[in-house]
């Protein structure tokens, strides 16, 4: 198992946001969770990542708890966030802001620049605006910028925050076509969206959570086929089920 959390508590301050949440994502699968806003999808991200200190439970990575490792450490050791509401630095270039993406394994000589022509492969448009600042992009270039930065990073276990927030349907496609060409090269991807039908088709398993808590969980075409979840995420009407 590469990721394991394990009755995961989280409070901010007398508020409790998540409550112990019990997941996992094995090698090379991508896991889902699904909710409405405010039901705790992106503190368990942050919990992941060092960003949110956990009242209690446990975060264990590729067989070890990580609860003491720093944020940066984390991401040394694989664990890489595309952040919700992209982040890109808006005032550099497309190609800068790539290269700030591989900053935590700058001592591997050539591997930056390798591993940015499978960014251009994946996202051609990039290669072409590589020279235009960050802020000239469209909303989903800039979405594009922001995972490429993240794979430059080498990701093992890559974490996904709403990737499809404030998009174009036509972008959302694209955006989840390039979540299955990620999954389909090996990386594990721990997807966070509000976008219930498109994450339940594009996952191998997947958790809704609700208020903090955990509510179901099972293979997304097992959610996708459930009531509960058709008629609170998926907008399918009681009588049509």
């Amino acid at each position: 198992m590469l990721l394991e959390i394990k009755k995961l508590v989280v409070n901010y301050g007398a508020v409790e946001a998540i409550r112990e949440v019990t997941i996992e994502a094995k090698e090379g699968e991508t896991v889902a969770i699904i909710g409405s806003n405010g039901a705790g999808k992106s503190t368990i991200i942050k919990s992941i990542c060092g960003l949110v200190k956990p009242l209690s439970g446990e975060i264990v990575y590729d067989g070890n708890e990580i609860g003491a490792v720093p944020a940066h450490k984390r991401t040394e050791r694989g664990i890489v966030c595309c952040p919700e509401g992209r982040r890109i630095f808006p005032e550099i270039t497309v190609e800068d802001n790539l290269l700030l993406g591989s900053f935590c394994r700058r001592k591997k000589k050539g591997e930056a620049e390798e591993t940015m022509g499978q960014v251009y492969e994946i996202f051609p448009r990039l290669r072409e605006r590589r020279r235009q600042y960050g802020g000239t992009l469209s909303g989903g270039e800039q979405q594009m910028l922001a995972i490429g930065r993240a794979m430059m990073a080498k990701p093992r276990l890559l974490l996904l925050d709403e990737p499809s927030l404030g998009l174009a349907p036509i972008i959302i496609d694209e955006v989840f076509d390039t979540i299955s060409r990620l999954h389909e090269m090996g990386t594990t991807i721990f997807l966070v969206e509000q976008n219930a039908f498109m994450s339940l088709n594009n996952c191998d398993r997947a958790y809704v959570l609700e208020n903090g808590r955990l509510k179901l969980s099972g293979t997304g075409k097992e959610l996708l086929l459930n009531d509960d979840v058709r008629k609170a995420y998926l907008g399918v009407k009681s009588d049509e089920l």
